[in-house]
């Protein structure tokens, strides 16, 4: 049964809905409930760990068996599991809805399987409605469902020649002040961000998200991975988030560390010694480059050994957007998967 034109403006009210919701170890989903007529009868979405899914909070604003013969459109497959909270499937089944379109698929092992379990006992499912539009976000809650480690983006600023600084080290500013703001909002959306005692040694950040001078209310986490100490009275001691430092090089252990505090999305942006290591290590999930219209040469590299030795083994990316920031261009791209990789 095709989506009909009441089930797609139902998904994107689902959508907007289901930024209602705190980012956190669940991920953000809205479910809107129809009449076999296409007129909406409920809304709901999740407000956070604990709480009652978005399904069974739009089904809670129901009379009982108001629901019968009804379609529910949810931005997430309903789980399929019991944990503080029961099977949304199971909710749906019982309350007698009839028909249920959803965006994504959940990939947990132990909490997908709600598509299949709806059919099983009738239910028409259709899946993959403004899939794109729900990954953009829950995109960090999928990469650690499936890959038990946070979402990662590395970031660089470079001339036009691929250079992070001139000669003699200097790099503030490469980029220009829109571009600046841009990184500023997306630290601000990240869970964490991370630079190598490097960084902190040479050009002692902050590490916070600001808007000007004023900070934003969402702060990422700071993170310093590498054997050097930070001094006493560096800049990132007095973020307003307690920095998390990591003598280690084996960046995966990190990144496991910080998924198990909750951390879903990882902002790389410590120079680029660090910023290889995470493409060489294949940590990278999306990588942010902004290009100044400017000609630096010498030697200092944006990015150092990632491992490639020849063409053949290039690292391929997708380009997802270019972005004009002012005389500056942003290039937003992640890598191209493999069957495998694809199907992790």
């Amino acid at each position: 049964m095709a989506v009909n034109e009441a089930e797609r403006r139902a998904m994107t009210r689902a959508l907007e809905l289901a930024t209602l919701g705190p980012r956190g170890v669940n991920p953000q989903v809205g479910a809107v409930i129809l009449t076999p007529e296409g007129e909406i009868i409920a809304e709901g979405w999740h407000h956070g760990a604990g709480t009652p899914h978005a399904e069974v909070d739009a089904l809670s604003k129901l009379a009982s068996g108001a629901a019968d013969g009804a379609t529910a459109v949810v931005t997430l497959e309903p789980c399929n599991h019991t944990g503080r909270t029961g099977p949304c499937a199971v909710a749906l089944i019982d309350a007698g809805v009839s028909r249920v379109v959803y965006a994504l698929d959940d990939p947990g092992e132990v909490s997908g399987g709600g598509g299949e379990r709806l059919r099983a006992a009738g239910v028409s499912v259709d899946s993959g409605e403004q899939a794109d539009a729900a990954h953009a976000i829950i995109g960090d809650w999928l990469t650690a469902q499936r890959l038990g480690r946070p979402h990662v983006t590395v970031k660089w600023a470079q001339s036009l020649d691929g250079r992070a600084a001139a000669s003699d080290g200097s790099s503030q500013w490469i980029t220009g002040p829109q571009a600046r703001a841009d990184v500023h909002r997306r630290r601000a959306a990240a869970d964490a961000i991370v630079v190598g005692t490097g960084t902190v040694l040479s050009d002692d950040p902050s590490l916070t998200a600001r808007d000007g001078d004023v900070l934003y209310d969402r702060q990422p986490i700071p993170v310093v991975i590498g054997s050097r100490s930070t001094p006493d009275d560096a800049a990132i001691r007095r973020h307003p988030k307690a920095p998390l430092f990591f003598d280690t090089h084996d960046l995966s252990a990190v990144l496991a560390d910080l998924h198990s505090r909750g951390v879903q999305s990882v902002f790389v942006e410590g120079g680029p010694t660090l910023a290889s290591a995470f493409i060489k290590a294949g940590l990278a999930d999306r990588v942010l480059a902004y290009v100044a219209p400017v000609l630096l040469g010498g030697g200092r590299l944006a990015l150092t050994d990632i491992g490639v030795d020849t063409i053949d083994a290039a690292r391929r990316l997708t380009i997802e957007e270019w972005l004009p920031l002012g005389a500056d261009l942003l290039a937003v791209a992640h890598p191209v998967l493999t069957t495998e990789e694809g199907a992790a």
